[in-house]
């Protein structure tokens, strides 16, 4: 079972290019938002998904409340830009001021967010962290809250997830002393810790999956501590029992082929033959593709983690959609929710008013 929410504070949501991660994370963002809870959702990858997801206008670099829900529960989302945090980092323990503004003018800023290795990832984690650290008695944005129950990142792909999370470790090994170790070091230690999660996204299809295999390795390797893997777009079971055993008999080349020609023939539909022929063409195609779901599924159960089943929703996401995602990850997630839970209030235009 994936560990409580309450427990966890950070939640971070990786998978390949088109898996759904950004999907998966906002509903997961809204599945925790419940019970009175205030959970940030952030991306860190500049392309406004979260926005799209949440058919809200652009986020920026300062939380803004998304939706609402019973007791006091709310969603905040969050866009964080490198250029911004590295200004804000500045600020904070350089006390630039002014000089912040001319560095940017003269192109110093664009050249670190950019040029310097590492420097971009360093500073869009240390934006997150800086949220879970946040309570009553530490300074915020204006109008946020001043704590968070849990913070939900929709974090870079699987490819390089682990450098992406594993950079201020580098960050500290290098920088011995003042406030880039210090900081660095506690960002490792929270990531490392039972504070942090991070959920894979993936398909039943052999690229996501063996990308999904490869990451958790990567992971663990790392010593980072890995949650869930959410199998996104599962398919429900088009066929019962005896049309299995069907598909098992047009597998093993044992089905009355003239049979269904004549089964066809009978309901008046012309060259019963060639249509027959096109059924079962389809059946093969059908029958081929659960054994791929099937074998990619076994890999997955392997790796010894939760599996998360979510379903494939033809008509595409919406409100109503991102609320049944949510749902099901709160069944997963929170097991015994309070009995005033509810469902979070998503605005016709996204926005909370």
């Amino acid at each position: 079972m994936t560990p409580s929410p309450d427990r966890v504070r950070l939640h971070v949501v990786t998978g390949k290019g088109g898996s759904g991660k950004t999907t998966v994370a906002t509903a997961l963002a809204m599945a925790l938002a419940r019970d009175g809870r205030t959970v940030l959702l952030v991306e860190v990858e500049e392309r406004q998904g979260l926005a799209q997801t949440l058919d809200t206008p652009p986020l920026g670099p300062v939380e803004r409340r998304v939706a609402d829900g019973p007791g006091g529960a709310a969603l905040w989302a969050l866009s964080v830009e490198a250029r911004a945090s590295l200004l804000e980092y500045l600020q904070q323990f350089y006390r630039l001021g002014r000089a912040g503004s001319v560095l940017e003018k003269v192109g110093a800023i664009d050249f670190a967010t950019t040029i310097a290795p590492g420097v971009r990832d360093v500073l869009l984690i240390g934006k997150v962290f800086e949220a879970t650290r946040r309570t009553s008695g530490r300074p915020h944005p204006k109008g946020t809250p001043e704590h968070y129950d849990a913070i939900v990142l929709d974090a870079p792909p699987t490819g390089r997830i682990t450098r992406f999370l594993s950079v201020n470790e580098q960050v500290a090994d290098l920088a011995k002393a003042g406030p880039i170790h210090s900081q660095a070091g506690a960002i490792t230690t929270l990531l490392h810790s039972d504070q942090t999660r991070v959920h894979v996204v993936t398909l039943l299809e052999e690229m996501p999956v063996q990308e999904t295999v490869d990451a958790v390795a990567e992971l663990r390797e790392a010593g980072l501590p890995v949650g869930a893997v959410v199998v996104n777009q599962a398919r429900a079971a088009l066929l019962d029992e005896p049309d299995e055993v069907a598909l098992l008999a047009l597998a093993d080349g044992t089905i009355d082929v003239p049979a269904v020609a004549d089964a066809v023939g009978s309901v008046g539909i012309d060259d019963p033959q060639r249509v027959a022929g096109s059924l079962l063409d389809t059946a093969r195609g059908y029958r081929d593709r659960l054994d791929l779901e099937a074998a990619q599924y076994d890999l997955l159960e392997q790796l010894g983690l939760p599996l998360v089943l979510l379903p494939l929703l033809p008509d595409g996401i919406d409100g109503g959609a991102l609320a049944e995602l949510a749902d099901l990850l709160a069944e997963e997630l929170d097991p015994e929710p309070d009995e005033d839970a509810g469902q979070l209030d998503l605005p016709e235009n996204g926005l909370a008013r």
